[in-house]
């Protein structure tokens, strides 16, 4: 879990990097049989939120050495997911993000602060 941590530290640095906005991150292990953590944020348009999965990708890549499982929605970007198995990235649009709701959907799980995260 302290790995998976650290990686979602990264995660956050590379959505910072592009101006992703509301990073928000469940602990959904006690609730969700299919991964142990959900990552939210969202871009402005479709260019932006298409840089910022771009950019935890080649991150991930480079110092995690770590490939998605899945990738959807990168080609219209309203809302992008990168399965990564043990946590799961969704890039929204804000409309789409707004639509959904998924912090509310999985409001069960536990919030992480993205600044408690180790380095």
């Amino acid at each position: 879990m302290k790995k998976t941590k650290i990686v979602l530290k990264k995660v956050c640095q590379a959505i910072e990097g592009k101006k992703g906005d509301h990073v928000t991150i469940f602990d959904v292990s006690k609730i969700s049989s299919f991964t142990d953590f959900f990552v939210i944020c969202h871009g402005y348009n479709e260019k932006q939120n298409q840089a910022i999965c771009d950019e935890i990708m080649e991150k991930l890549k480079k110092e995690a050495h770590l490939f998605p499982n899945h990738v959807e929605g990168y080609q219209h970007a309203e809302w992008i997911l990168l399965d990564y198995l043990d946590f799961v990235v969704h890039i929204f649009s804000t409309r789409a993000r707004q639509f959904y709701k998924l912090e509310k959907l999985w409001s069960d799980g536990i919030e992480v602060e993205p600044k408690a995260l180790p380095a």
